[in-house]
């Protein structure tokens, strides 16, 4: 995803010009596994990281010979930082992001966009406003199946979409720290739908389409602490179709799973059995050959072809904060036990 358009950039002594140089900001486990795809990518350097724990920050320093700045103030007054990595909590996230954009620092951040959709549209905003290119972390969406089923779709061999069932579900007994903001009802509102089960929303609307109306249900069966542990969103699309989708963190195992129901034909997609696809008239779906890849470098492969060619992400702004708007209304609906639709939370 190099474009040879490079945007000019005073480079420090020895830096490769090529590569995007970058911030990781929040530092926390996830900021290793962000750290680690920018590395196979090739395209990105890691110059800088900064938290507020002076451990976090030598060890992560030390382990991606990058500087361990003593402020972020000083990751945003540094002109050889094109972007910062932002994996902070999502209650920081519109302080983080607005602080970065008018430093002129573009923005990969971490999905939820935040814990609010208003905050949401706050940081689509302003990042629009100050003209640094914002893309929300998804990579679930682009999983070499999800990507076929959408290009099926696309071709019109699935004829009008009806419906979708999806799971995905990870044993988390035993291995949470209570004291995480990930694990608490004021850091990740409505738990594990939240946490995870927004992935499922953004392939099913990449998928199908926009959500309108939204059945939720909730519950906290195995998991200590204050947050559900499974949740469950009918999920009423505006062309019509209806998806289930289920997250829990109280399953035995890992588990992925979507089911893709067309008029002419439908696609079955699970972490163990891999892709198939059935078509009208054929008696047994067949497996479909997919190759691995490789989803969150290509995410952050397609950040930095948009910083250098002022391209648009998929998964930007505006379209992750309705994409909250529709889990915001699943946590709505399971608390006063109706159907809520999308559409008034999406204003914001």
């Amino acid at each position: 995803m190099e474009d040879s358009n490079v945007m000019a950039q005073s480079k420090p002594e020895g830096a490769d010009a090529r590569k995007l140089r970058v911030a990781v900001v929040g530092i926390g486990w996830w900021s290793d596994v962000l750290a680690d795809a920018a590395l196979r990518s090739g395209a990105i350097e890691i110059a800088a990281c900064y938290t507020r724990s002076d451990d976090k920050r030598a060890a992560f320093a030390k382990k991606y010979g990058c500087r361990a700045a003593a402020s972020y103030k000083e990751i945003l007054a540094d002109p050889d930082i094109a972007a910062v990595i932002n994996t902070t909590p999502n209650s920081a996230h519109l302080a983080t992001t607005r602080m970065a954009a008018e430093a002129g620092k573009h923005v990969f951040l971490d999905k939820p966009i935040a814990n609010t959709v208003a905050d949401g549209c706050e940081i689509a905003r302003v990042c629009e406003a100050a003209g640094v290119v914002l893309a929300l972390g998804y990579q679930r969406r682009r999983e070499s199946h999800f990507r076929w089923i959408k290009a099926e779709i696309d071709a019109g061999r699935f004829g009008k979409l009806v419906q979708a069932e999806c799971n995905i579900s990870r044993d988390r007994l035993g291995k949470i720290d209570l004291s995480s903001w990930r694990y608490q009802a004021a850091g990740m509102p409505g738990g594990v739908m939240l946490q995870i089960g927004i992935h499922y929303v953004d392939v099913l609307e990449m998928l199908i389409g926009p959500v309108r109306r939204v059945h939720g249900a909730s519950a906290q069966l195995v998991l200590p602490g204050d947050n559900p542990d499974v949740a469950n969103l009918i999920l009423e699309h505006e062309c019509g179709a209806i998806s289930n989708l289920t997250a829990s963190y109280a399953s035995a195992s890992e588990y992925y799973m979507m089911n893709v129901y067309g008029k002419e034909a439908s696609a079955y997609y699970d972490l163990f059995a891999g892709l198939r696809c059935l078509r009208r008239g054929e008696a047994a779906p067949r497996a479909v050959a997919i190759a691995a890849n490789d989803p969150i470098v290509e995410e952050l492969g397609e950040f930095v072809a948009c910083v250098r060619n002022g391209g648009k992400p998929e998964t930007d702004g505006w379209w992750a904060s309705r994409n909250l708007a529709v889990v915001m209304a699943g946590i709505q609906s399971a608390r006063e036990g109706r159907a809520v639709d999308v559409a008034p939370l999406a204003a914001g």
